[in-house]
């Protein structure tokens, strides 16, 4: 039997087993897709493709801030800025503004950057742990 959607099907299987850290990384990652969408939407003058990743964006920060953990003074921290971004995406979508854009990216990217860090010194961690690096 052949599938209909190749691609689809690797999507779908890459988030069904992927970590918990793993799944925050393609949020952020899915964030920034969105975002450069509607910045090229933007440039192109398409007021409804802009409206529709900027609010697509908008809902991975709302997702990544459920995932916070309350109990931790980082993740207020976290919760704080998330809705900033959320504000300035409004923003953005408002005013058409590839400049606000670009400032939330940013932050997007610095945080992805760094939550990358923690999986790969997570795992170098695991794999000591483990008997040894390999």
């Amino acid at each position: 039997m052949m599938l209909k959607n190749p691609q689809q099907a690797y999507a779908n299987n890459s988030v069904n087993t992927a970590s918990p850290g793993e799944l925050t990384l393609m949020l952020y990652n899915g964030c920034l897709k969105f975002i450069k969408q509607a910045e090229i939407a933007i440039e192109k003058g398409n007021a409804e493709q802009k409206n529709i990743n900027i609010q697509k964006a908008q809902a991975i920060l709302r997702e990544l801030m459920i995932t916070l953990k309350q109990e931790h003074e980082i993740a207020k921290n976290m919760l704080s800025l998330y809705e900033f971004l959320i504000s300035r995406l409004i923003e953005a979508n408002i005013q058409s503004s590839v400049d606000i854009l670009n400032e939330v990216s940013s932050f997007v990217t610095e945080f992805r950057d760094v939550w990358k860090q923690v999986i790969q010194e997570n795992r170098k961690l695991q794999q000591v742990g483990a008997g040894g690096i390999v």
